[in-house]
């Protein structure tokens, strides 16, 4: 019974480690050099879709440069290679132009399907609008599973990476002790997981793009437009992104931050946020002036 009780535990822990592994997994390294496969259903068959069209790409770089290399060998000059007369071959032609349009048919199929998957928000618990400044973010969460929520703030660059850039990060000894520098935010976004989530983007003043590389897409924020996407998140993690459309000098320093936590996590974060909106509406009313008697 020890013995079954401590595999049991044993078991637990791994799952424990291989789900931390995959939330980590989900965020950029450094000098990673492919995509990641992301947080959620739809990031991870992006990361498919990549892979599939890779290999492609590299069987047809493989046959063309191994030709040429053939040719450059075998058929060389130096040894009495004779260049051919003839001038057209209407078979040649037609292999040469069918062939790598059935690729790119091949290549579209797929990826017009996942086009088509990440179009499609009906069936959405919950609703955030997402809006972009110069340089910060706005997020308000209009509805939770049919239920509006006090949830509306904005995110800026946290204090401590503002602190060190404006130091200079080439000069500041501690640098290296934040190794989210420039990627972490005063007040991250709080989302469930397991909760099919509609994002409405928009921006107020210039172009702003709204990416965290974990989710698996990234969208424009324009002026005047509101522009959809939608999201699934898998695992609880800390996924990050930054705006991907220069919009300006400060462009760099607006990074964002997602805090995905289990439905009943979220739960108990709306309740404390309603808490703090209704007692910060009772602290504005008690220091309101008393209304004159004349």
């Amino acid at each position: 019974m020890k013995a079954a009780g401590k595999g049991v535990l044993r078991a637990a822990a791994l799952a424990a480690l291989g789900m931390a592994g995959l939330a980590g997994a989900a965020n950029p390294e450094r000098f990673q050099l492919n995509m990641t496969t992301g947080a959620t259903d739809m990031a991870a068959e992006v990361h498919s879709l990549h892979m599939l069209i890779f290999g492609i790409c590299v069987v047809i770089g493989i046959i063309v440069f191994g030709a040429m290399i053939i040719a450059m060998i075998r058929f060389r000059k130096s040894k009495g290679a004779v260049a051919a007369k003839w001038s057209h071959n209407t078979t040649a032609e037609i292999i040469w132009t069918v062939v790598p349009i059935l690729i790119l048919v091949g290549m579209a199929v797929p990826a017009t399907k996942t086009l088509f998957k990440f179009d499609d928000v009906t069936g959405a618990e919950m609703t955030v609008k997402v809006t972009g400044y110069q340089w910060m973010w706005r997020y308000e969460i209009l509805n939770y599973k049919g239920e509006s929520t006090p949830v509306n703030f904005v995110s800026r660059l946290d204090l401590d990476s503002d602190r060190i850039r404006q130091l200079g990060s080439g000069e500041n000894p501690t640098l290296d002790a934040n190794p989210n520098y420039l990627l972490d935010v005063d007040k991250a976004l709080v989302l469930p997981t397991n909760t099919k989530i509609r994002f409405v983007i928009t921006a107020d003043d210039v172009i702003h793009a709204w990416w965290v590389p974990a989710l698996g897409w990234k969208q424009d924020a324009v002026p005047g437009f509101v522009n959809e996407a939608w999201t699934e998140i898998n695992e609880p993690g800390v996924y990050r992104g930054q705006c991907a459309e220069l919009c300006g000098k400060d462009h760099g320093f607006m990074p964002i931050v997602v805090k995905a936590v289990p439905p009943s996590e979220f739960q108990t974060y709306l309740a404390a946020e309603t808490a703090a909106r209704d007692e910060a509406a009772r602290t504005a009313q008690a220091a309101a002036p008393a209304p004159s008697k004349g």
